[in-house]
């Protein structure tokens, strides 16, 4: 399982710190929408120029324009750009053809998704990367919940999972054994970042 390490409501100067003090326990940067919205695509460059070695995605959060933005995205840099599931067929096709065309991916970001029949049209319109995702907002309600793992149960997709994971939560997901887990301010905020992901890593092994 990977790491994938969630950069949001930071400054810049505070993501590439905790970057720095953790790169040795993350697989995957994401640039949180937040971030992209403060720095525009600057901060994807800007990640992959000081950690080329790592995967990069650029949480976009796409639900329209979906060529001009999946492009924007991945000329920065990006190996990876979200779309909301919630957006029509044909920008997420619009999407998929131009990672296909660049050699990169599109992860399609389930957040109030409840429809498992969602899931099957998306994996048939030639979707393979999937997020399970419980957003900030909701949270409140509770941190991720592993019944969310009905909606891509016997579908052939890769699955990240993000929701308020943390250390305590981490054990009950890694049984479901999704391939990459998606932790923000667990790591971002905590006191030592670098001992929070290690711990995590840990726990991946």
């Amino acid at each position: 399982m990977k790491l994938q390490l969630a950069l949001d409501r930071l400054t810049r100067e505070e993501c590439i710190q905790i970057v720095k003090e953790t790169e040795s326990d993350i697989d995957i940067i994401e640039v949180g929408t937040g971030v992209i919205k403060e720095y525009g695509m600057a901060i994807v460059r800007e990640m992959k120029d000081l950690f080329p070695e790592k995967q990069i995605v650029a949480d976009m959060k796409t639900c329209d324009a979906g060529k001009h933005e999946a492009l924007q995205a991945f000329e920065a840099g990006a190996d990876i750009t979200t779309v909301m599931a919630f957006s029509s067929n044909l920008t997420i096709k619009d999407t998929l053809d131009v990672a296909n065309k660049t050699g990169n991916q599109v992860m399609i970001d389930l957040l109030e998704v409840e429809s498992r029949e969602r899931v099957e049209e998306l994996k048939e319109l030639g979707v393979n990367l999937v997020s399970l995702h419980v957003g900030k907002d909701k949270q409140h309600e509770g941190n991720f919940n592993t019944s969310l793992f009905s909606l891509i149960k016997g579908l052939e997709v890769e699955v990240t999972v993000a929701g308020g994971i943390n250390l305590d939560t981490l054990p009950d997901i890694i049984k479901e054994r999704p391939n990459t887990i998606i932790v923000g301010s667990a790591i971002t905020k905590a006191e030592n970042p670098q001992e929070v992901a290690a711990e995590m890593r840990k726990l991946l092994a």
